[in-house]
């Protein structure tokens, strides 16, 4: 067995990598074709720590693979990075362990952007004048990297609970992207006229009233990943024409989604289609002016397709 270490994972595995390997994660999800058991996940609560593990096998493919991600939101204040983790991959033909990929949650962090940017795609309006984002760690900025892939737009504003952390954010990312970028002083402010909304926070209660998001806005909700997460209010996907989810069965236990449904307020009936289902033509996406959300968990499937593309390239 080898061990694969995070320096040769990312020299090997980037945006477009990450990109292709969504598209074939949820195609396959839309055709059935994968073996996809629930996600397991506990909480570290002494130190405000998660835990999340998921695994999937895509049909024809030569491996399968178990990864176990974690974040510890408390690191930030020790000078270290808040998610970590690894992906264990296993051959497909004999079972037979075939390498760890080292990877300190790269490869999570690529995958999960890559999910948001294929969202945007599909269900984004083809013309963006303002992107707002909420949130300002790591996750913000591989998302709008992804972003960078299939659309341009012509400003970001974001916020942050930490208005030092959102204003070095803005910095570095308008830097990097050449996109105007400025930090807004509440989660309205920057959702204002804006057409894509990312939020990226640990959340644990709504962002932002449903008034704030403009008619035509598209949603792409990732932060939660949890029961307890929650980052959009039940007014505010009530409110929405289309809502997709990237797997039904896992938004109804996690995500944005499942809490409507335990308050009584919307059925499982309310989701227009998985991702999956707009990706291989089964729903149609954005049709004109329409407020979409997209609830975005984090599925295994996603897992094995970047890890096999991993191990193709590495092993």
């Amino acid at each position: 067995m080898r061990i694969l270490l995070e320096e040769a994972i990312r020299a090997a595995i980037r945006e477009p990598e990450a990109l292709a390997s969504a598209e074939k994660a949820f195609a396959a999800l839309a055709s059935g074709a994968v073996q996809l058991p629930p996600p397991m996940g506990f909480s570290v609560p002494e130190v405000a720590g998660e835990v999340h593990v998921k695994s999937a096998y895509l049909a024809g493919s030569p491996i399968f693979a178990v990864k176990i991600a974690t974040g510890f939101y408390q690191n930030t204040a020790r000078g270290l990075p808040s998610g970590a983790g690894m992906i264990l991959v296993f051959d497909a033909e004999t079972g037979f362990p075939l390498a760890v990929l080292d990877d300190h949650g790269y490869l999570t962090d690529l995958r999960t952007a890559a999910a948001g940017a294929l969202a945007a795609r599909l269900l984004a309006s083809e013309s963006l004048e303002t992107v707002a984002v909420l949130g300002a760690g790591i996750q913000a900025r591989y998302q709008l990297r992804a972003l960078s892939q299939v659309r341009v737009w012509a400003r970001t504003a974001a916020w942050s609970r930490d208005p030092d952390r959102v204003r070095g954010y803005c910095t570095e990312m308008q830097s990097e992207l050449r996109v105007p970028f400025t930090a807004a002083a509440s989660p309205e402010d920057a959702l204002r006229d804006a057409d894509l909304v990312i939020t990226v926070t640990p959340s644990r209660e709504p962002l932002f009233d449903a008034s704030a998001l403009s008619a035509h806005a598209t949603v792409i909700a990732v932060g939660s990943d949890g029961p307890d997460k929650r980052e959009l209010s039940t007014a505010t996907l009530a409110r929405a024409d289309k809502i997709v989810v990237d797997r039904l069965s896992q938004c109804l236990e996690l995500g944005e989604f499942h809490h409507a449904v335990a308050e009584g307020a919307l059925k499982p009936e309310a989701v227009y289609a998985e991702l999956g289902e707009v990706l291989t033509g089964k729903r149609p996406g954005r049709e004109g002016d329409e407020l979409i959300i997209c609830d975005l968990t984090g599925v295994g499937a996603q897992d094995a397709a970047i890890a096999e593309v991993a191990w193709g390239k590495l092993a």
